[in-house]
């Protein structure tokens, strides 16, 4: 057995893979592929739908909030969020936490002013800033709720007067909180909530149509809301495999009883990091994202046997990135408890033989 700690793409149900393996051959008793089926068609429309409502369902959201299914990762609404909201004349608030924001503030800047009111950049994006203020003039507010490289999460989402945008691409879906308390929530869905290639989008209907400059139609989400995520050819393998998970979550108690499992898988992680004289956490303890945990051993050698040690456990996907390094083990929605007691039954082995 395989315990998968990608941080992205990564792990997806054991059902959803069965499921999506035998729609890829024969959809719906069609006798057609779902890679190969209309989208226009009522089978697929139904999918896009049920897609649609189960995120509405889930995340609890109110009448004015929109669920979209678009094109691409979240790196596309690093521009399409400012493009929709900021006037050229307009300054939009910022956290900078990590390599994510950071990109956010980049395309921005094409649009739009920028003000980055605090920043974590010092220490390596090893903590969420507490202590800042958002201009009252800023047309909205954005923040990377989990920081997948470095492995930070909000605990607590900030209050503001403006507008609040999010993205949410490595926490979507993974613990409860007023989501409607979100103007535009953004989020790729290969890491929580289906395959590479589809993106997720909720945003408040109200806060559209505000800019004055001309917006392309494939870039406009008015016009993605009017054709029901149906404007041009979605990404249909994406999409079927993301409701197939949202239906998979849905049958799990919901985003109330995944919480509950994801905030054991981190204890169990962060303990037994805490515990060892051997592996270091790398983020402020009050901080540590409960998705993606890093840690190092501060001996580059070690951490490479540790690795080969871990592969031959059927452990993938621990690798730090590159700007951090050590270790990273992603806790998705997917992962079991079972594949994190064999990640720290590892780390405990390991250090008791290096002892030795």
């Amino acid at each position: 057995m395989m315990h998968n700690f990608n941080a992205g793409p990564s792990i997806l149900p054991r059902e959803v893979l069965q499921q999506a393996a035998a729609a890829v051959l024969n959809f719906n008793n069609t006798g057609l592929s779902i890679l190969e089926f209309g989208h226009r068609t009522q089978e697929f429309t139904a999918v896009m739908e049920e897609a649609r409502q189960l995120v509405k369902e889930l995340m609890q959201l109110d009448a004015d909030h929109e669920v979209l299914f678009l094109h691409g990762g979240a790196s596309t609404q690093f521009m399409q969020v400012p493009m929709n909201l900021l006037d050229a004349k307009e300054c939009m608030a910022i956290a900078d936490t990590g390599v994510w924001s950071s990109k956010a503030i980049k395309e921005a800047k094409l649009f739009g002013k920028v003000d980055i009111v605090c920043s974590s950049k010092e220490k390596n994006y090893t903590y969420i800033p507490k202590d800042f203020a958002i201009p009252n003039d800023a047309k909205y507010f954005h923040i990377t709720t989990n920081n997948t490289i470095y492995g930070t999460q909000w605990q607590q989402i900030p209050q503001c007067s403006s507008s609040l945008v999010a993205d949410m691409s490595s926490d979507i879906l993974s613990r409860q909180m007023d989501f409607n308390r979100f103007d535009l929530i953004y989020a790729g869905a290969q890491k929580n909530m289906g395959p590479a290639g589809v993106n997720l989008v909720v945003v408040n209907k109200n806060i559209l149509g505000k800019v004055k400059r001309a917006i392309p139609t494939i870039m406009d989400y008015r016009n993605h809301i009017a054709e029901k995520s149906m404007l041009n050819t979605p990404p249909v393998f994406a999409v079927y495999v993301s409701m197939l998970t949202l239906r998979w979550l849905k049958a799990q108690g919901g985003i109330k009883a995944i919480e509950k499992i994801n905030n054991a898988k981190a204890a169990l992680l962060y303990q037994a990091i805490d515990e060892s004289s051997l592996f270091t956490g790398t983020v402020a303890k009050e901080d540590r994202s409960k998705m993606n945990v890093c840690f190092v051993m501060g001996n580059e050698n070690i951490e490479k046997e540790f690795i080969q040690y871990t592969r031959a456990l059927g452990i993938a996907g621990i690798k730090g990135h590159r700007s951090v390094g050590g270790f990273r083990a992603s806790l998705y929605n997917a992962l079991p408890i079972s594949s994190v007691e064999v990640l720290t039954r590892a780390m405990r082995d390991f250090e008791n033989g290096q002892r030795a």
